[in-house]
């Protein structure tokens, strides 16, 4: 789901950005990144072969952040031969609202590589500094694949730190050999790719060889790993499976980071082990999980290693505490979690068979259920939803929101206004929900952005508001959609 990708690529501490000026030698500024809105993106996208896309929003942080640097790189590649185009869009005003759509934009800032007139878009997944930037783009338009002649090539072409594929032909001609390119050309945003005739070059794996094969290296597990089928549905599934660690690390090394955005990116359940790694008895804790990793391999679940002090976002997102470690957190393709706190080795194998076999109950993240709730909104929590919202017999406002953002900010004052001019109106609550801690477990709720209003009739219809954000709005709106019977009844009850 879009917030849990947008979540852990700030766990990761991968910054963002757009907009800078740089001054030329004569002393003129010059903005080298191309402006776009819907009304100039399909005519200036259609005409460049290569171009990358930054989807912002201006209040984003991280989009602030990632500005001079973006700049930086646009005025160094307009340099490049060919030159290399970088672009914006304020996906934050109404009329793009549609391009960040259709460009599944979930998060800020999201920067899309799109070739051919924009036939073919994908995720740009390099560095966010300007020198990074620049680096991982001229790979970008050059071949999709680079000829190792040497082990040098290869030594200094692979490292230690990356999954690299390696293509071992014995000419670069054929089926194979378009089937390994035609792969190559669409995953080239994900990963780097090789080929080469001689598998002498490379540093593991059967020397001799003299191919078709494919060979992915990786710092992780068995270091490399070989297929012969060149389907591409087939290079595809291997590359999704091999690059995947039994079991992924998260901790400070920034070297982790980007097997934990793919762990997080996979369409498997999570199974998330969260501990002090460096505390006592850990060993055997690791040494079980990692044995029942192996065990469940290939088995639609994949598997995490979390170290407690860089897990506090994890902690915080999860509604979780220190004093519950070691705990196993589990999140399924529906995006339900389920929980095992203070766990002990023997307890991981018949916890994960009990979750398997569908007898572990969800855990649904709640804050407390507020001591007092006087204010004119009243606070509703994961916990209370189904009593202040579905069972209160009342027509109920209810805003989803989130406390850092400034759309939300602004519109409290307004909600005060609306809730009291109800306040005499047993019938109509008007209440809100953080929805960063709290989980909505409700179907009928659909919240992709803050704020998001819905509206709940005493006798049971659900609406979306999607009006303007003004008091005279609000009421308007609550009152052509609130119960009228009970409306009636409520004007009686005061005569």
């Amino acid at each position: 789901m879009a917030k849990i990708v947008s979540f852990w690529v700030a766990l990761a501490v991968i910054a963002c950005s757009l907009t800078a000026i740089l001054a030329e030698e004569s002393g003129e500024s010059k903005e080298f990144v191309l402006t776009l809105d819907h009304s100039n993106f399909t005519d200036t996208v259609s005409k460049h072969d290569f171009i990358v896309v930054e989807f912002y929003a201006p209040w984003c942080g991280h989009c602030k952040n990632l500005a001079p640097e973006y700049e930086k790189a646009a005025s160094i590649l307009s340099k490049h031969d060919p030159p290399i185009t970088l672009a914006n869009v304020d996906a934050n005003e109404e009329a793009n609202k549609g391009l960040a759509n259709e460009y599944e934009v979930r998060g800020f800032p999201t920067l899309k590589i799109l070739r051919n007139g924009g036939k073919n878009v994908q995720e740009y997944k390099g560095p966010r500094e300007a020198d990074g930037i620049v680096e991982y783009l001229k790979k970008q338009t050059g071949p999709a694949s680079t000829e190792i002649k040497s082990a040098e090539d290869a030594s200094n072409f692979i490292g230690d730190k990356k999954i690299v594929i390696v293509g071992v032909f014995p000419k670069f001609s054929g089926e194979e050999f378009e089937n390994y390119t035609s792969f190559a050309e669409k995953l080239r945003s994900d990963y780097e790719f090789g080929h080469t005739s001689d598998a002498k070059h490379l540093p593991h794996g059967e020397s001799s060889v003299t191919g078709p094969v494919v060979r992915l290296f990786k710092p992780f597990d068995e270091l490399f790993v070989d297929l012969k089928d060149f389907n591409v549905e087939a290079l595809e599934k291997f590359v999704e499976e091999s690059s995947i660690p039994l079991v992924t690390v998260f901790n400070s090394d920034p070297s982790n980071h980007p097997f934990v955005i793919k762990f997080y990116n996979n369409p498997h359940d999570k199974a998330m082990l969260f501990a002090n790694l460096s505390g006592e008895g850990i060993e055997s804790l690791q040494s079980k999980y990692r044995e029942v990793a192996e065990q469940y391999k290939g088995q639609g679940i994949s598997f995490l290693l979390g170290d407690l002090e860089a897990s506090q976002s994890a902690f915080q997102y999860f509604g979780v505490k220190e004093s519950q470690v070691p705990l196993i957190i589990i999140m399924n393709k529906d995006e339900k979690k389920f929980l095992k706190e203070n766990v002990e080795a023997d307890h991981i194998e018949p916890w994960l068979k009990n979750y398997k076999e569908g007898k572990v109950p969800p855990y649904v993240k709640s804050e407390p259920i507020p001591v007092e709730n006087n204010e004119p909104v009243k606070v509703v929590v994961a916990d209370t939803l189904e009593d202040m919202v579905f069972k209160s017999g009342k027509n109920v406002l209810l805003e989803f929101y989130a406390p850092w953002c400034g759309h939300c900010q602004k519109l409290a004052p307004i909600l005060d206004e609306v809730a009291v001019h109800y306040e005499n109106d047993a019938k109509v609550l008007i209440a809100k929900l953080d929805a960063t801690a709290n989980d909505i477990e409700n179907p009928n709720f659909d919240v992709k952005g803050f704020p998001t209003f819905y509206f709940r009739s005493a006798d049971g219809n659900i609406t979306a508001f999607d009006g303007d954000r003004t008091k005279e709005d609000i009421i308007d709106f609550i009152e052509k959609n609130r119960d009228k019977t009970v409306h009636q009844e409520s004007v009686k009850d005061e005569l």
